[in-house]
Formats: structure tokens, sequence, C-alpha cells
């Protein structure tokens, strides 16, 4: 079977998309994350709420994003645009698990095809699709992360002209959305640092072991 360069760049968007979901899925469904952030950034300290009020809001707005519960920010204030934010990132966070387990089932039926020598991927420049899609990210990492250490509420909003087009209701007031108050823009920066890290990462060892196993 002939190697199929089109197959070849569709699989390395694949794992892209595997790696990146991944990475995200990591933080929307690892809640002690956040307890390590909260108390890493002071958000105690910093807001004057105790961190059994701070955890049960995070917890509950989750809650809300995930598992369809009523909207709720446990005692701290909200507001009706203020939830209705949180709304409209139910499509984003719920897509990106979606797209999680859908790319996973994905990769595990092409790593069948693939042993079995039913499915032939062309390497460009003698790099594996992993390295391609690594390189990739990598590079779209660089240039993201030098944006945000020029100026990170540019890019922070970029993302959410993109995310949530035409909408201003994520631009929150602490009086009126306390909320906003425990997820600081420390907490975005560093997290969005550690969605890269792990997809890039993840997409460099995929290619390791991909070469890894050529050569036995």
């Amino acid at each position: 079977m002939k190697a199929s360069k089109l197959l070849s760049a569709l699989y390395s968007a694949l794992l892209a998309v595997f790696w990146f979901a991944l990475a995200v899925a990591v933080p929307l469904l690892c809640r002690p994350y956040y307890y390590l952030m909260a108390r890493l950034l002071r958000l105690s300290e910093k807001t004057g709420f105790s961190t059994e009020v701070i955890h049960e809001a995070y917890n509950d707005v989750m809650d809300y994003l995930l598992l369809g519960a009523p909207f709720a920010t446990g005692q701290l204030k909200w507001s009706e645009s203020g939830m209705s934010h949180f709304a409209d990132c139910i499509p984003l966070f719920r897509g990106a698990l979606i797209a999680l387990a859908v790319s996973a089932l994905l990769l595990a039926v092409s790593a069948v095809l693939l042993r079995q020598d039913k499915l032939r991927l062309h390497h460009f420049c003698g790099r594996n699709p992993a390295a391609i899609a690594a390189a990739a990210v990598t590079l779209l990492g660089l240039v993201l992360g030098i944006w945000a250490l020029i100026d990170f509420w540019s890019l922070f909003t970029f993302f959410h002209a993109v995310c949530f087009p035409g909408k201003t209701n994520w631009l929150f007031s602490y009086r009126t959305d306390e909320i906003i108050l425990i997820l600081p823009e420390a907490f975005w920066a560093i997290t969005g640092t550690l969605v890269v890290a792990i997809a890039v990462g993840g997409l460099w060892l995929t290619a390791r072991l991909w070469r890894c196993g050529r050569q036995k």
C-alpha cells in the first residue's frame, strides 16, 4: 500500500487535536489543580474570602459547566450577564471533552490499522506525523507565548473575540460578579501555559516513541 500524504496530514491534525483536548481536560477535570492555584496565588488573602468559600464557588461553576447543575457561585454574588457568559462556555468546554473522546477513538482505530499494515502514512522530510504535529504546535505555542509576554490582555481579548464573537458579557465587574475575583488573570495565564506545555510535550513524546518503535 502506498503511503498517503493526505492521510498523513490528517493524522498529524488528529494527534494535535487529541493532545490539545487532553491538555484542556486536565484543568477542567482536575479540581485539585484549581485548589493548588488558589493557594499559590493567595486568593484567600487577596479577596478576603475563605478557602471554603472559594472552593465552593469554583465547584458550583464547574458543576454547572460540566454536569448541568443549576448555575450558582456559592456565597459569591453573580449577575444574569455573568451567568450568560458561563452558559456560552458550556459548548466549548463540553466540546473539548467530546473532541478528546472522538480523537482518542480514531487514534485507537488507526493504530490497529497501522499495525496490520492496512494504513500507511507518508513521512514528510523524513519526519513522522507526530513530529510534524509537534513542530507545528510548538511554533504556535511560541507565537502565543511571545504575544502573552508582550501584551497578555490583548491575547486574552483576541481569544474571547474568536470564541465568543460579538459578545461582551465576558467583561466581568467584581461588584456584580464576585467570581472574577477568584479567577484572576494570573490563573488564566498559568493555565494557558500548562495547556500548551502538555500539548507540546505530549506530541514530542509521541514522536519520540514513534521513532523508537520504527527502529525496533
